[in-house]
């Protein structure tokens, strides 16, 4: 986590632009400005605090209506005068009750790299009471084997037109598709980046 000494407050006579995003699906939910106190009440509490230039005190985000954000982490911008924050929302963020102050929809699809991230992590240390980390464990021929299991039951699942079970088996067949592209040591950014090069026609 970042120090308070190593922003800089006097660029804008003692504020920083503060840039909320939910940790989960990377959107933004709220911009805001923070002192030196207001960060520092954030790093201590754990929820996003700013600095209220309408009523020239700090203002802990959600202590009124309870929809707090609660801090995940804070990075800094190349010129230490700007803050990028990333936080798990309780609830509405904005005061109209919408999921953004910026009218932006809730979308869980960045949850992907969250989730390619964690299992990377559990084949590196190997939790105990772990499922990914058996798959990992067992090898390459069983998290191939799944990968296949779960693709037949995907396709029988959207044969019998079972909406609910194509779901669950769709989600069974992504998560051991990223658990295969870790044990190849294949980014999920790879793939991606080859449907958007197959989108642009290159």
């Amino acid at each position: 986590m970042i120090k308070a000494e190593e922003l800089n407050f006097e660029k804008l006579g003692g504020l920083i632009p503060a840039v909320v995003v939910d940790f989960q699906t990377s959107q933004v939910l709220m911009v805001g400005f923070m002192n030196n106190e207001a960060f520092a009440k954030t790093i201590e509490t754990q929820r996003v605090t700013f600095f209220s230039r309408t009523k020239n005190a700090l203002w802990t985000k959600g202590e009124t209506s309870g929809n707090f954000l609660n801090l995940v982490d804070i990075k800094k911008d190349c010129d230490n005068d700007s803050l990028l924050i990333f936080a798990k929302p309780v609830g509405p963020t904005c005061h109209t009750g919408d999921y953004s102050c910026f009218g932006v929809e809730k979308s869980n699809i960045n949850f992907l790299n969250r989730l390619s991230a964690l299992i990377k992590e559990r084949k590196k240390k190997l939790p105990e009471n772990s499922y990914t980390t058996k798959l990992f464990k067992e090898g390459a021929n069983r998290i191939i084997q799944k990968v296949g299991e779960e693709a037949i039951e995907t396709v029988i699942a959207a044969k019998n037109r079972d909406k609910n079970e194509i779901v669950n088996e769709t989600a069974d067949l992504i998560y051991h598709l990223l658990v295969m592209l870790a044990e190849q040591n294949i980014e999920l950014e790879d793939v991606v980046n080859k449907l958007v090069e197959r989108h642009s026609g290159k």
